[in-house]
């Protein structure tokens, strides 16, 4: 199975923004991802992120322009807002940095009674970012 060995993820969770560019800035500056790639159009008035590839440890998510055509564009045209859940080893300078660059904090730090410390986030476009020690062990 794709992922179990340490290399490939394989589930991405994949979003559409309004402005793309403007959430890779975001999920990049507060939320600490790195980029992976990044693929624009400069096609009409505005550029479009046909397709990017953050990473956050081990993981990644996809994402890209909302109205650039195509089948997944049109199957998510009335979506709404999403929620990702990213492990992180340090809970508390995590939710420092993403309250450093203005992220909107929907819960603290918390400890969980299942033995998990999170915070939750709410992204420029409403999808929901929880970050967190618990990572569930995944077996073969």
């Amino acid at each position: 199975m794709a992922g179990m060995d340490g290399g490939r993820p394989s589930i991405y969770p994949t979003l559409l923004y309004a402005d793309a560019k403007a959430a890779i800035r975001q999920l990049t500056e507060a939320f600490g991802f790195s980029e992976a790639s990044v693929y624009e159009s400069d096609e009409g008035p505005v550029t479009t992120v046909m397709h990017a590839e953050l990473v956050q440890g081990n993981g990644a998510v996809m994402l890209g322009s909302k109205g650039r055509g195509g089948v997944f564009d049109t199957a998510m045209k009335d979506a709404g807002p999403a929620s990702v859940y990213v492990v992180v080893d340090d809970v508390d300078s995590h939710h420092q940095r993403a309250v450093d660059h203005g992220a909107e904090i929907l819960m603290p730090p918390t400890d969980q009674e299942y033995g998990s410390r999170d915070y939750m986030a709410r992204d420029l476009e409403g999808n929901i970012w929880s970050f967190g020690t618990y990572a569930p062990e995944i077996g073969a």
